[in-house]
């Protein structure tokens, strides 16, 4: 349940928060310097799992984009593909990496946080400057979030299947199984990325001998 006391502005980094707070702020290089902190943040689930120097929120975020951009599935947009895949994460440049094992944040304060943050970046900083842009971005957010589009939900299985892809990785150079994060399996709906997914889980019964 959330309790609405989110805000925001109360969670920019310090020296964003003078830089807007100037007489005319920029707020290209406010955004700018916002999305650096998704190259810095590390993915909790990974982080929980003890794997050193673990992938950035943005590196997820690229190979996404990358994924995105190879798809063959019959009528589906792959550039709004590669965008939504860019931006899906956004909010996590402020809110942070929760994950759903997180027993203080629960999935409607996630939902509330991320999407007060993506409104406030949306209209707050990006929509100063390029108007269409901030709709685009915001409505790209949505489409992923809420499942508004074939699109949306392609990445939101995109996100599921790079993640595979990183754990399989990570379980070589560690030596360690993670079980746990192939429980999303089932629920991945695309044929494409099903078949993909497929094919990764034969090379790991391959390798673990499983």
């Amino acid at each position: 349940m959330t309790d609405n006391l989110w805000n925001p502005e109360d969670h920019i980094p310090l020296h964003i928060k003078e830089s807007l707070s100037k007489l005319s702020p920029n707020y290209v290089l406010a955004f700018f310097n916002l999305v650096q902190s998704l190259k810095l943040q590390k993915r909790t689930g990974w982080l929980n799992n003890n794997i050193s120097n673990p992938e950035s929120i943005s590196d997820h975020m690229y190979r996404m984009g990358i994924m995105s951009a190879i798809l063959k599935t019959p009528n589906v947009n792959t550039d709004k593909c590669v965008k939504i895949s860019l931006v899906h994460d956004i909010a996590e440049s402020i809110v942070g990496d929760i994950t759903p094992f997180d027993v203080k944040i629960d999935k409607e304060e996630k939902h509330y946080r991320e999407l007060s943050t993506i409104k406030y970046i949306c209209n707050g900083l990006i929509k100063p400057y390029n108007t269409t842009a901030a709709q685009e971005i915001l409505d790209c957010w949505l489409d992923y979030e809420d499942e508004r589009s074939l699109e949306g939900s392609l990445v939101r299985d995109l996100d599921k299947f790079e993640m595979l892809v990183q754990c399989f990785e990570y379980e070589k150079s560690h030596n360690k199984q993670m079980d746990s994060f192939y429980d999303c399996v089932p629920v991945i709906k695309n044929q494409e990325v099903i078949q993909w997914t497929a094919q990764l889980l034969n090379e790991r019964s391959k390798y673990f001998n499983i």
